[in-house]
């Protein structure tokens, strides 16, 4: 168990209990995690990155000899030549590959493909953000392909690492895009307390350099793509921790929690509504998890009586309004429910599939944690079954990459709660069609359903990508 009173963004234990999966994240063993020079590149870059934020000193202003120093080395850095990294065809196909598999991911919730049109601009004449979008394509092809011994994806996130250790001290975006990208590429194929750790020194990071989700330009869409990772380590603690990066510093700078729904409506943008869906779910996971550190070590921080009901009614009462404030491209363009044994919920845009399926997870994290004196009127939104058939609907009828991977953990949450054999067989071969299509470690949760089920499934023969998943735009 973390220790509660640790600060934010600090280091915790990679053998926090909570974070207990198997060792493989995958169907079949992937060496790639547990290879020595992975494990030694990826403890260099997070104290790299503890090293930085540490020593970061937002409140003084650098003098202008420095400021100029170091503007001259990243203008040194940017000018060397990108060219001899793309000499090998193979390291085309990654590019190619990163711009029409990879980047959608990363630009679930971001309509102006700030990972697929600006970041690789940027790369052309930006050595580390190149190897960083080259080692994260190479990963997800090699995961795609079975690949066990030889690791391309290896080389490239070193040579990324090495590149970027004389530049992170310098605030600038290109250096934070390759930082995310690196965790992003650890998020596929490690263990979940590999991906804790990873994380940690990305949330100090934009603290210490107070980024948020409301900073201009690349940074904002950069925050975003990190914010989804932060929730689901949240969500992977199963109530046992909060988001590294306290979801009160994902807003603007003196913007209080209470007024957070005006700032995000103030955007009047169908990308920040679906990002506030991130926002409510990670404030639910904050819920869950002091509401845990309250029963079991009876920390004081407003999760008993009177105080946890406004503070519960609050967070209900939003997600309600968020569900009932979506813009028309966050609606559904189809609902069937007479399908069986889940709805068919069809969206046409990226950031509806998983912002949706987002309010529906945070409503189950919430009706679990009622409290027994709220009463409140019946409704099918009440029902926690009725928001897990949605969850696993909505990933059955929209097969887009990013947010089939984005639906690894909202589809364990939900599938805890199915109790016949016939949903419990179509959520298995959903998580291991999601692995099979986008390389991203998901069967690992297969693991953890089963033994919430208290049994294992048999593995069918037939194929997922046939009828079950039509194939949309």
């Amino acid at each position: 168990m973390n220790d509660w009173s640790q600060p934010e963004a600090t280091p915790s234990n990679s053998t926090d209990a909570a974070f207990a999966s198997p060792l493989g994240a995958t169907s079949w063993r992937d060496g790639f995690s547990h290879d020595p020079g992975f494990l030694a590149s990826q403890e260099e870059l997070r104290c790299m990155l503890f090293n930085i934020a540490q020593s970061a000193a937002p409140t003084r202003v650098p003098s202008p000899d420095t400021q100029e120093q170091d503007a001259t080395q990243l203008r040194d850095r940017e000018q060397t030549p990108t060219r001899p990294v793309l000499s090998n065809p193979r390291r085309i196909e990654y590019l190619k590959n990163y711009v029409g598999q990879v980047a959608p991911w990363l630009d679930m919730f971001d309509s102006q493909c700030t990972f697929r049109v600006q970041i690789p601009a940027l790369a052309r004449s930006f050595p580390a953000l190149l190897n960083a979008i080259l080692a994260i394509s190479a990963r997800q092809m090699e995961r795609k392909e079975g690949i066990q011994d030889s690791f391309d994806s290896l080389e490239l996130y070193q040579e990324a690492i090495r590149l970027l250790s004389p530049l992170l001290q310098m605030r600038d975006p290109k250096v934070v895009a390759a930082s995310v990208l690196l965790c992003c590429l650890e998020m596929m194929s490690a263990r979940a307390q590999d991906w804790h750790r990873h994380l940690e020194g990305c949330a100090a990071l934009f603290d210490a350099f107070q980024m948020n989700g409301f900073s201009s330009g690349l940074l904002q869409a950069v925050f975003w793509c990190y914010a989804r990772m932060d929730l689901c380590g949240a969500l992977i603690s199963d109530g046992t921790q909060s988001t590294l990066l306290r979801p009160s510093k994902w807003l603007a700078p003196g913007c209080h929690e209470d007024d957070a729904a005006q700032l995000f409506e103030a955007a009047q943008s169908p990308d920040m509504h679906a990002n506030y869906a991130v926002y409510l779910c990670a404030k639910s996971c904050e819920l869950v998890a002091d509401r845990t550190q309250f029963v079991e070590l009876a920390v004081q921080n407003d999760c008993a009586g009177d105080a946890f009901n406004r503070r519960w009614l609050r967070l209900w009462g939003d997600l309600q309004n968020w569900l009932n404030n979506r813009p028309p491209e966050l609606l559904p363009i189809n609902t069937t429910t007479t399908t069986k044994p889940f709805p068919h919920i069809l969206f046409l845009q990226w950031a509806a599939i998983s912002s949706n399926q987002l309010y529906h997870t945070a409503c189950i994290l919430l009706l679990n944690l009622m409290p027994k004196s709220i009463k409140l009127q019946p409704t099918p939104a009440m029902s926690a079954l009725w928001h897990a058939r949605r969850i696993c609907g909505i990933s059955l009828a929209n097969p887009h990459h990013g947010c089939l991977n984005n639906a690894i953990q909202p589809l364990w949450i939900a599938g805890r709660l199915f109790s016949h054999v016939s949903e419990h067989t179509i959520i298995v071969e959903l998580i291991r069609h999601i692995e099979a299509e986008t390389g991203w470690g998901a069967c690992w949760r297969i693991r953890d359903l089963e033994l919430a089920w208290g049994y294992q499934v048999p593995r069918s023969d037939r194929t997922m990508d046939r009828p079950r998943f039509p194939i949309i735009g």
